[in-house]
């Protein structure tokens, strides 16, 4: 629970008070390797902290092939936020990379929390605000970087995705074809 209060703190002033009450609305969840937060064709009800492990997004493409749209580490938040926010049908799938302990808030609960620790209000905006910066960084490097260096970005920014996710994964996330992907590492790593 330190790390989400940390967390907390280094986006908003919560008091320590606010912090406790706030624990109240949250319930801790563990998924199992290759079990689901989140599906395709479900509504997204919670929005969960990850406290330790990783997961992936993705989306089924036109072709009907995955393509990963971001991985999710430990103090940051996940969620399908479109279905989450709108309580509507998800075309994201968030599925645990290994074993992931999650602090977790269900739909109905967080609009409680808004109302009830006005403090929520700020980090919930601060949250989305951070998350819409994110997807904005993510479809730039997508766009306007090599190969080489998206990949390089990763492994400075998360190094930890290169030994938890397997080639592919990578590879889609990157917008590249696994063959690129080994070219690429290949190169690195000589």
């Amino acid at each position: 629970m330190e790390a989400f209060k940390q967390f907390l703190k280094s986006i908003c002033k919560i008091t320590d008070i606010e912090f406790l009450d706030s624990l109240d609305y949250f319930k801790v969840q563990y998924l199992k390797k290759n079990t689901f937060f989140a599906k395709e064709g479900e509504v997204c009800k919670q929005i969960g902290f990850v406290l330790s492990g990783t997961l992936r997004t993705y989306y089924m493409s036109d072709k009907g092939e995955e393509t990963t749209a971001c991985f999710c580490t430990e103090n940051h938040f996940t969620t399908a936020y479109k279905s989450f926010i709108l309580q509507e049908i998800s075309n994201l799938s968030i599925q645990a990379l290994e074993d992931v302990h999650l602090l977790v808030i269900d739909h109905h609960h967080l609009q409680k929390l808004y109302f009830e620790i006005p403090i929520w209000q700020n980090i919930g905006r601060i949250i989305i605000e951070q998350e819409y910066i994110v997807m904005e960084r993510y479809a730039s490097f997508l766009n306007n970087e090599t190969a080489k260096e998206k990949y390089i970005r990763l492994l400075n920014e998360q190094p930890n995705v290169i030994e938890k996710a397997n080639l592919q994964d990578i590879a889609s996330y990157l917008g590249v074809t696994r063959r690129t992907l080994s070219r690429i590492r290949k190169e690195i790593n000589s």
